[in-house]
């Protein structure tokens, strides 16, 4: 059977699912931060930064239609940068890897060393490539760095003539996601600043560019063997935290003046150089769309030059799973607490408390918070245990229904299906009164319908008769125990309270009458016997449940009033014209109608005898 017990598995596996972190839930949580990268506003260049400008030179259709196809010779380059003006840092992403066909190396190396220039290098399978990085890294703490760092086989370099005669060299890796790990989406969210190759560290392109703003010779970098990678820090510049891995996390709201190969360069800049020309280099995903290669370069070195990163904390992500927890429990309580409407809208309230403190943290301070796994799976969690909730529900109103739709009215059952907690399983001390009906004289009846070759007659007139009283109790809030051939038990004040349950006892008992009264006209004109009934009404405490075994089970009562009952129901046969003898119990609980006492009689297990009495016909209740 459906139960809360699958709810909690849902929990279980999503709190799993959080602390696991596979793929495709980190991808949730990388959708989110992607959303929430968004929303950033754009930032344009400020000349009060006291930071060089960052412009994007693109080698465009229009610089191939002017210089020919690619790759350009290198003369191009040298005269590009010989002609542009000396203040300039000049920061090229293709990797210069094999020698000019058109022997222009000597060219380009002497502009390389008449400039401020960068090369880049790229990783590579092949063990064999890779020079010696130009500067070294100096590590503090006690890890080791190239374990802790993004490593390769190889590093592809530029040619020597060109590497030796530039200010630096720096990798190009962007990774689709930290630590060099391919995510499926293929977005590249961030870099590593370092990375080591053949037992070497090799520094990225934004370090270079930012050794080479500040004119410094190394590096350094904190190394824990409990953390990993800390920070990274060119020169005087305050310290770049990383991932332990050594990653950065790229800002990409930066909007950059774009040039033509072929336009004249402006001054004082930072001019990084790609190829954007169409079918010559593809771009590649990012938080913010689609972006070229060097694009990317260029908000790795803007993000690494400003110091104005995204962070993850560590502290976060234990608050995640920990907020996570809270949120499906709080959720689970709220369904089993409240109506379905209130805790619809308490949960969306929760979520939208959760999105909103995301987009705080992350306004405020830049700091990835993921509360888009949590909000989801609160929803999840509320549709899961709402349906649970009202399968548990419609079960309940089904077996109520089941269990007394023959013994109670329609409107009764459905107060309880409304209320089930009126049904309290198991079995209740409480006051209540009974009424035991039979017929008196049902031998004559039999005899006359045995003698009319009539059995189907008899057996509808029974069902006439039951079918005819049961309305009666049935509309005065009685409940129907059971039928006992053609004896019907009956009780008040259970399963739903009846507060004046003597009265409606005894008033059901004169509506019997007055029905039978009318069933006996019918039964003239067959002539055939009349009907004559005896009734027994009784009140006092009891025992009342659902009674059985596990496996079956009847609401039923049991106790002193209950035998009561059923002796007065006999002893109607011994008074003329009495048809309903009350209990002294019943009697003194009605404060309607008018009543005589019949007698005193004995009755099992009292030592004294007790009072009867009979209401008058006519009476009114």
């Amino acid at each position: 059977m459906y139960s809360w017990k699958t709810v909690l598995v849902t929990i279980g596996l999503l709190f799993t699912l959080k602390i696991w972190n596979p793929y495709f839930v980190e991808n949730i949580s990388w959708s989110w931060f992607d959303y929430l990268h968004s929303t950033h506003s754009v930032q344009e260049y400020n000349p009060e930064s006291g930071l060089p400008e960052i412009v994007l030179v693109d080698i465009d259709e229009k610089s191939v239609e002017q210089y020919g196809q690619l790759p350009f010779p290198r003369k191009i380059y040298a005269d590009k940068m010989l002609e542009s003006h000396w203040s300039n840092t000049y920061v090229f992403t293709q990797v210069f890897s094999e020698p000019d066909r058109f022997g222009g190396d000597e060219e380009f190396a002497t502009a390389l060393v008449n400039r401020l220039s960068i090369l880049s290098s790229a990783p590579t399978i092949q063990t064999d490539k890779g020079s010696s990085p130009f500067v070294g890294t100096s590590t503090l703490g006690s890890g080791d760095a190239k374990n802790a760092v993004w490593g390769t086989p190889g590093v592809l370099s530029p040619i020597p003539i060109l590497e030796g005669n530039t200010y630096g060299v720096g990798v190009t890796t962007a990774t689709p996601s930290q630590s060099g790990t391919p995510n499926f989406d293929g977005t590249i969210r961030s870099a590593p600043l370092l990375m080591q190759a053949n037992g070497q560290i090799y520094p990225s392109l934004a370090v270079e560019v930012l050794r080479a703003y500040n004119d410094e010779k190394s590096y350094q970098m904190k190394v824990t063997e409990e953390v990993g990678v800390e920070w990274v820090r060119v020169g005087r510049q305050k310290p770049i935290s990383t991932t332990p891995q050594g990653d950065l996390m790229i800002s990409y709201w930066n909007k950059f003046k774009r040039y033509s190969f072929t336009d004249e360069l402006p001054e004082n800049s930072i001019l990084v150089f790609g190829v954007t020309a169409e079918g010559l280099n593809n771009p590649v995903s990012t938080p913010m769309g689609t972006m070229y290669p060097h694009e990317v370069q260029a908000n790795l070195i803007q993000t690494a030059l400003t110091g104005i990163q995204i962070k993850q904390s560590y502290f976060l992500e234990f608050v995640e799973v920990v907020l996570l927890l809270a949120v499906l429990v709080i959720v689970l309580v709220m369904v089993y607490k409240l109506p379905t409407a209130l805790s619809g809208s308490f949960s969306l309230i929760l979520v939208g408390l959760q999105v909103g403190g995301s987009f705080y943290i992350w306004s405020s301070s830049l700091v990835l918070f993921d509360t888009f796994f949590s909000s989801m799976a609160s929803l999840i969690v509320f549709g899961h245990a709402s349906f649970n909730k009202y399968y548990v529900t419609f079960q309940e109103k089904q077996q109520i229904k089941k269990q007394f739709q023959k013994y109670l009215s329609p409107d009764m059952i459905e107060e309880l299906q409304k209320d089930p907690s009126k049904l309290r399983l198991g079995g209740d001390r409480k006051e209540m009164s009974f009424m035991f009906m039979d017929i008196i004289g049902f031998t004559p009846i039999s005899e006359a319908y045995k003698n009319r070759d009539d059995p189907e007659g008899l057996v509808e007139l029974i069902n006439k008769f039951l079918d005819l009283q049961t309305k009666i109790i049935l509309n005065n809030g009685g409940t129907i125990d059971k039928y006992m051939g053609d004896c019907i038990m009956s009780f008040w004040n259970a399963p739903l309270e009846c507060k004046n349950h003597a009265e409606m006892a005894v008033k059901s008992a004169l509506e019997v009458l007055e029905a039978t009264k009318g069933l006996n006209n019918d039964l003239k004109p067959l002539n055939l016997p009349p009907i004559n009934v005896g009734i027994g009404i009784s009140t006092g405490d009891c025992i009342v449940g659902n009674m059985g075994s596990e496996l079956r089970f009847d609401y039923s009562v049991i106790g002193d009033a209950v035998n009561l009952g059923a002796r007065l129901e006999g002893q109607t046969r011994n008074y003329d014209g009495v048809d309903v003898l009350l209990s002294e119990d019943t009697y003194r609980q009605c404060n309607k109608g008018a009543f005589r006492e019949v007698d005193r009689i004995n009755v099992k297990g009292k030592s004294e005898k007790v009072r009867i009495y009979t209401p008058i016909t006519g009476t009114d209740f």
